[in-house]
């Protein structure tokens, strides 16, 4: 069987294949495009990670600051949870520090959706510009 074979029929033994090539030095037998999508689907997936805490957090405080009757520990804990999470990544990948106030645009518009769909809330309640800086967003602040 060659690399390609077990890139498609058993992802785990072709990585395991991958690293010990590398190890032993036999960059020809690489399987060198499949390595290279590998690679950079790795990247996509930290950006998405980042993406998907942001919008949780941007969803959670939207919720803290339109419902502040349900204001719970849980919201709490999962605004908190996300902002380790991000500090974390961006500790592992500080090059998607730049990347924050793009991520901040695209992930404010699905969590003001999601609001509205959790909260009942009508659209028109949630500001269309996201109201919160990335310094808010991912420090420990809180609306009001």
């Amino acid at each position: 069987m060659t690399t390609t074979t077990h890139y498609e029929t058993d992802f785990y033994q072709w990585t395991q294949q991958q690293a010990a090539l590398l190890r032993q030095g036999l960059l020809s037998a690489v399987d060198i495009e499949h390595l290279a999508e590998e690679i950079e689907s790795m990247g996509r997936s930290d950006r998405r990670s980042l993406g998907s805490f942001l919008e949780n957090i941007l969803l959670h405080l939207l919720k803290w600051r339109y419902q502040p009757e349900r204001r719970g520990s849980s919201w709490i804990e999962s605004i908190g949870n996300g902002r380790s999470a991000i500090d974390r990544l961006l500790e592992d990948s500080p090059s998607l520090a730049p990347q924050l106030p793009v991520l901040v645009t695209a992930e404010y518009r699905r969590a003001r959706k999601e609001a509205v769909r959790q909260t009942g809330l009508p659209l028109a309640t949630f500001p269309e510009p996201c109201p919160f800086t990335v310094e808010q967003i991912t420090s420990d602040y809180w609306p009001d």
